[in-house]
């Protein structure tokens, strides 16, 4: 199901360039904001993904999510009951490990019992709501649920404090000697209200920027 974003990108880039100077430097080096959603059928398969990816590197985790949807009758879109279905074994020799079969079973019976909602239902709840929700699952947390929102749903006011690009973003962009804590990424955020989102996709992109030879 196509999602697009929840607000107006050239709104949300002049709200940040006027209230926030300096971050109003890296925006006009880097440009327009370029951010779409990904294309999302359902929130249980972009869970299923961000679990299978936990820990390991892009090549070795969509390898493992390749073995475990060609599991499914229909890969490109599994259903809870085809999880919960299938057993360990299959699982394991896809690469998973015993945790992870445990999340995702979790996961799939979270599905089924409305925990986690369908994507026109999600649509419609606001961010804390899923928060609530989504964390409800075993190994999903935080930072998961704010990708998801970022994106997946394309929420315009989200500040992953804990994401280690943000804080690598700000430290460039405020010209820190060393990264920021959670908190001072908070109190300066509180300029970026209501487009957060956007101000952390300009500090990813700050990274980006950084010269090699200061690395």
């Amino acid at each position: 199901m196509p999602v697009t974003l929840a607000f107006d990108p050239a709104v949300a880039r002049a709200h940040l360039l006027e209230r926030d100077p300096v971050l109003g430097r890296v925006i006009a080096r880097v440009g327009e904001f370029r951010l779409r959603p990904r294309r999302t059928r359902t929130l249980f398969g972009a869970l299923l993904e961000s679990i299978a990816y936990q820990q390991l590197t892009g090549r070795a985790a969509a390898t493992i999510l390749g073995r475990v949807l060609a599991l499914c009758e229909r890969p490109h879109a599994p259903a809870p009951e085809e999880i919960l279905a299938l057993p360990d074994e299959p699982l394991r020799a896809a690469g998973l490990s015993r945790n992870k079969i445990a999340a995702l079973r979790d996961l799939a019976r979270r599905a089924l019992d409305g925990t986690v909602p369908p994507l026109r239902v999600a649509q419609a709840m606001s961010d804390e709501e899923l928060m609530e929700r989504l964390t409800a699952v075993r190994g999903v947390g935080r930072w998961t649920v704010e990708m998801i929102l970022i994106f997946r749903l394309g929420r315009p006011d989200v500040l992953p404090l804990t994401d280690l690009g943000v804080r690598k973003g700000y430290q460039r962009a405020f010209g820190m000697r060393s990264l920021p804590a959670a908190r001072t990424v908070a109190r300066r955020g509180e300029l970026w209200r209501p487009y957060r989102s956007v101000a952390s996709w300009y500090l990813w992109r700050a990274v980006e920027l950084l010269d090699p030879r200061q690395a």
